[in-house]
């Protein structure tokens, strides 16, 4: 059985990620929220934060964004961001430079000092892959 999900993400300069994976957490305006195959559709707003995307063989990719909105429907996610970072790279500097791209992208966009030490968390203690 396919219990994948396609998820976009899209900001004014292109794509910045698409595939199919387990599971989305997106960072909604009121709170994070799990988005797995088969979700009730729906249109939410998001705040600055985390999108945490579970892969198919359940690693875990991280796109930092700094707002935006997400479409989700049985068995797509689209998420237009008005900035984003994926947290990713071929060697240890360049994901080290992206996860510093994340948080001064997130940083620019929430006054909320207990949002920010959250996120921060969330994504120094990311397991990415090189």
């Amino acid at each position: 059985m396919n219990d994948l999900i396609n998820i976009e993400i899209v900001t004014p300069l292109g794509m910045i990620y698409q595939g199919s994976v387990r599971a989305v957490t997106l960072p909604g305006s009121e709170g994070e929220f799990g988005v797995l195959k088969g979700h009730a559709t729906l249109v939410s707003s998001l705040k600055s934060g985390v999108i945490d995307i579970e892969k198919q063989d359940l690693k875990h990719e991280l796109v930092a964004i700094d707002s935006g909105y997400a479409k989700v429907d049985e068995s797509k996610v689209c998420v237009l961001a008005k900035g984003a970072v994926w947290v990713c790279g071929s060697s240890e500097s360049e994901i080290e430079k992206n996860l510093n791209n994340a948080k001064d992208l997130i940083k620019a966009m929430s006054s909320d000092n207990a949002a920010l030490a959250a996120t921060f968390s969330k994504l120094d203690n990311a397991k990415v892959n090189v």
